[in-house]
């Protein structure tokens, strides 16, 4: 009897400790669900400004005060394509999910537990480097250690960071933008660029027709209706977020012309090198195609057409002087005499080993490692004259491709 009555109050304890535990994660989630809520808010505005800017212009601008049937005629096709480019590009940004590390990255329960028994240091790190070594990264931590998200419990591609606010770690991230609700990574960021472009065409394109009524309406030479206030207000949206969409505008152009992120550009990735402000960028051309991919007929419609698969990407060989380089030791003159002939002949400042060839050459003693090689894992690498025909017939029709990085370091 005793012991019924010991267990019974076992299981009454257990019971209100989970009632307890049920009652503490209620209000948790509840703030959690008001944040998902609050996090809306921007994008909420931006859709009431569009709504607003459509009335406001095709309503009173166009139909209202414009006299010309041609020059109404005009603006309304015009400002009807950039709306719908606008909006779609907008859409595509902010419901594109963002692409996370593939399951070839996450540890096996038998490594998680290897993790946890052992406390961080060079036990921890082995473990690491064993999950790693057939995987295709080469960015490290500052201390040159595997890039590891304790979070998620994954081994992090290059290019790859953990959002705070979404809790995951997201492929190629650039920045998590409040004015999509989303994260802006390998998987919109070209919707994101397109999104930026259109809006800019948009404000500008308002800015520049309405520009004639707005001095009319310091001039008193509209009459004196409700459209000249909605000319007046949308003039001055359209010229203030001109200046700050062209300023943003300009500076994603210009990443894209280095090849970097956000999060790379105030911060430079670590290889097994060292840091390297431009690890990934393989000129212009390639960059562009990177995110725009090899059919420009995609370019300017918010499809997805990048290349690669968002888990490894192309990198270069950089050096701080060409004209001081020393061939590396082990090697035969006949290597050498390739080496210096080829290996940085691609970029002038930039070395891009351009032949998997090299994966075979001997370094003193110690052969690179071998890693899974996919079709087109030198897409990027080769002339650009044959990025187009260097895809097998399999390939063809397809929008984007795989795109593994391909690189070649000599460690210490």
């Amino acid at each position: 009897m005793a012991s019924a009555g010991q267990g019974q109050g076992s299981e009454r304890g257990s019971g209100s400790e989970r009632g307890s535990g049920r009652a503490r994660g209620r209000p948790r989630a509840r703030a959690r669900r008001w944040r998902r809520i609050l996090y809306w808010i921007p994008v909420l505005f931006i859709g009431l400004l569009l709504g607003w800017s459509y009335y406001a212009y095709a309503g009173q601008l166009c139909v209202v005060s414009m006299e010309n049937i041609g020059e109404q005629v005009v603006c309304l096709i015009v400002y009807h394509l950039l709306f719908a480019m606008f909006v779609w590009s907008y859409w595509k940004t902010i419901f594109t999910m963002p692409m996370n590390p593939s399951k070839e990255f996450h540890l096996s329960y038998a490594e998680k537990e290897l993790l946890e028994r052992e406390p961080r240091g060079e036990t921890h790190q082995e473990i690491l480097k064993r999950a790693a070594k057939d995987l295709p990264i080469y960015t490290r931590t500052m201390s040159g250690a595997i890039r590891y998200c304790d979070r998620c419990q994954l081994i992090k591609p290059d290019r790859c960071h953990h959002c705070s606010v979404c809790d995951k770690c997201i492929l190629k991230m650039d920045h998590h933008c409040p004015w999509v609700n989303n994260c802006v990574g390998f998987s919109n960021y070209k919707f994101f660029l397109l999104f930026l472009a259109y809006s800019l065409l948009y404000c500008l394109f308002i800015a520049a027709t309405d520009l004639q009524y707005f001095i009319k309406f310091w001039t008193n030479g509209l009459p004196d209706t409700q459209a000249k206030f909605h000319i007046m207000f949308l003039f001055f949206a359209a010229a203030m977020f001109s200046v700050s969409l062209s300023s943003l505008f300009g500076y994603h152009c210009w990443l894209v012309s280095k090849n970097k992120s956000t999060l790379e550009a105030f911060r430079s990735p670590i290889f097994r090198h060292g840091t390297d402000k431009n690890g990934f960028s393989l000129g212009f051309s390639k960059n562009l195609r990177q995110v725009f991919g090899d059919e420009k007929k995609y370019w300017p419609l918010p499809v997805f057409s990048s290349l690669g698969d968002g888990c490894s990407f192309p990198t270069c060989l950089v050096n701080q002087d060409l004209e001081q380089q020393s061939t590396p030791a082990g090697l035969t003159p006949a290597v050498k005499n390739w080496s210096q002939r080829n290996m940085w002949s691609p970029i002038p400042r930039m070395g891009v080993s351009t032949l998997p060839v090299l994966a075979a050459i001997s370094l003193e003693g110690h052969q690179f490692p071998s890693k899974p090689l996919r079709e087109s894992q030198s897409h990027l690498l080769t002339d650009p004259h044959s990025w187009a025909d260097s895809s097998t017939n399999s390939d063809k029709g397809k929008v984007g491709m795989s795109n593994p990085a391909l690189t070649i370091e000599n460690e210490t």
